[in-house]
């Protein structure tokens, strides 16, 4: 069932069906009528020009000034106003009549001359059909039709214009007459009732509106039930396999319970297309939905995994701290933060003997598993060789012979390796293309202790790696990192870069290893911001208390 909140699609396309078809009947009616009023004024003008042109035969302009000027009839102007009661007589025009408009005022604005009238007419009411030669018209006219018999008599040529009176509805023309001077001394003009029009009109109206009221039901019954055929039963038939497919995904346990009805629509047209790509679309969908939960599942498996795999690698990393807290000659403290589940990045701390420690600060390329894979591979064969003896160059050096071997993914690790004497504090370090190291000597700043790096470990077989020796005297402390402390990003794609992190050090004298690199990562945490993490976050502080006291 359809949901009440919304309309009917057949109702709302009946009334639209019904209202559109009106609105055809309605414009062709116009039409249809402003083409025959059009043709009716043609007639119309073409008829009162002949009554004026034949009129103008027997008018002598000069002779008719004169009966005005002198409100005197002529002989001439007796004979014309008998050609214009014989023209009144036997033509089928309203007023024939020679007048000299004057003003535009309210009274008094037109001059009576002749008016054409009927034998009929002289027995009936000779006073009203016949004027007063030279007479005012007083309030016969108004100032607007005064107005245009005055823009008439100024023209060249016959002038047309509706005229509604008191006596009718008519149409006018009117032509100046005038004198061998050729100026105007008044109008002919010609009435002729639209009466006609006027009940051509009305009958019109009335057959118009019974035609459109047959046509409209006529035509709204077949467009509608054209379209309740093809588009409607369709679309209420779609509608029936929509919500079903909706109900039962919300009750189906699993997407093969999901309910697909094939309405099996066959129209031809746009209908079938849409019923036949509705029904790809929902069983797509349970096929989709049905592929989801069985890559969730996956994706479920994997994540345990993945868990299981963070906490092996977090377990392979020292994080009991303090790490030797029988020992007086240091402190020291580490921590890592991986970009994903596991991450390439390692650091470790051992002592090789009673007074030797070795620290290993590291970094695997590329991220995640197969990073974590290098990692473990690369830092279990640093500790177990530096465990076997020999200096920092001896033990990279062994140590990337072993990963180059089958090293299809060439993969590689940057390292920095250093060996400390904690009874004299005397060092050896090497660094494998990894990021400078920084010290800080008692009651100094911290400082980066640039020289030249080896290459990265695993670069190529037979790498040659260097190494120096540096002394450290109590009261001085190391700080080792990898590149995802400076190269960490905020939303504006500004890096962190190398001096805020010595600035955050050098903020933090009083801090002991264990309180100065939370410190740090809060500095790195509040200049990224909301930007994602996109690289290991990893370091290790080692202060030097000086040798244990006897």
């Amino acid at each position: 069932m359809m949901n009440e909140k919304y309309k009917s699609i057949g109702r709302s396309l009946l009334v639209g069906c019904a209202i559109f078809i009106l609105l055809v009947c309605i414009l062709l009616g116009i039409f249809g009528f402003v083409t025959y009023y059009r043709g009716m004024i043609d007639k119309y003008q073409g008829y009162i020009r002949d009554v004026l042109q034949l009129a103008m035969t027997e008018i002598d302009a000069d002779d008719m000034q004169n009966c005005v000027s002198t409100k005197t009839k002529s002989e001439k102007f007796e004979e014309t106003q008998a050609f214009l009661d014989r023209i009144k007589e036997n033509f089928d025009i309203e007023f024939i009549y020679i007048i000299e408009p004057l003003n535009t005022n309210e009274t008094d604005n037109v001059r009576n001359v002749m008016v054409g009238i009927t034998a009929e007419e002289r027995v009936i009411d000779y006073d009203y059909y016949s004027v007063e030669l030279g007479s005012l018209t007083g309030e016969d006219y108004s100032a607007k039709v005064a107005g245009q018999y005055l823009e008439g008599m100024n023209k060249d040529g016959i002038s047309y214009f509706t005229n509604k009176t008191e006596y009718g509805y008519d149409y006018t023309g009117i032509t100046p007459i005038k004198n061998k001077a050729g100026k105007a001394i008044a109008v002919l003009g010609v009435d002729v009732s639209m009466a006609e029009i006027q009940s051509v009109f009305m009958r019109y109206l009335l057959m118009l509106g019974a035609v459109i009221l047959v046509l409209a039901a006529a035509a709204v019954g077949i467009m509608y039930n054209w379209l309740q055929n093809r588009v409607i039963d369709p679309l209420k038939r779609l509608e029936e396999t929509s919500v079903s497919f909706v109900e039962s995904s919300r009750t189906a346990e699993h997407p093969n319970d999901l309910r697909i009805i094939d309405q099996n629509i066959k129209t031809g047209d746009e209908m079938e297309s849409l019923s036949d790509s509705m029904m790809k679309m929902f069983a797509d969908m349970k096929r989709y939905m049905s592929d989801l939960v069985t890559v969730t599942k996956e994706k479920e498996r994997i994540g345990a995994e993945l868990n299981v795999a963070t906490n092996i690698q977090a377990d392979m990393l020292p994080r009991i701290f303090p790490a030797f807290p029988e020992r007086e000659e240091f402190e020291i403290y580490a921590s890592m933060n991986p970009a994903k589940e596991v991450g390439g990045d390692f650091y470790d701390f051992f002592m090789l003997d009673d007074n030797h420690i070795g620290l290993v600060m590291a970094d695997v390329s590329g991220k995640g598993i197969p990073a974590a894979l290098f990692m473990v591979i690369s830092k279990t064969l640093i500790k177990n060789r530096a465990m076997m003896g020999g200096g920092p160059a001896e033990i990279l050096g062994f140590v990337n012979e072993q990963l180059c071997e089958g090293n299809a993914a060439e993969m590689f690790v940057t390292v920095w390796f250093a060996i400390i004497d904690v009874q004299t504090g005397k060092g050896m370090a090497a660094n494998a293309g990894h990021e400078h190291p920084v010290l800080r000597h008692k009651d100094g700043a911290y400082e980066l202790i640039e020289y030249r790096h080896s290459l990265a470990v695993a670069a190529f077989d037979g790498a040659v790696f260097k190494e120096h020796e540096f002394q450290l005297e109590p009261g001085d402390t190391i700080f080792v990192y990898t590149d995802g402390v400076p190269e960490a990003t905020n939303a504006n794609g500004e890096l962190y870069g190398t001096e805020r992190m010595l600035k955050a050090l050098n903020n933090n004298l009083d801090l002991n290893v264990n309180q100065l690199l939370p410190a740090v990562r809060k500095d790195v945490d509040e200049f990224v911001g909301e930007a994602p993490q996109f690289d290991d976050l990893t370091m290790m502080g080692f202060y030097y208390k000086g040798p244990k006291s006897k």
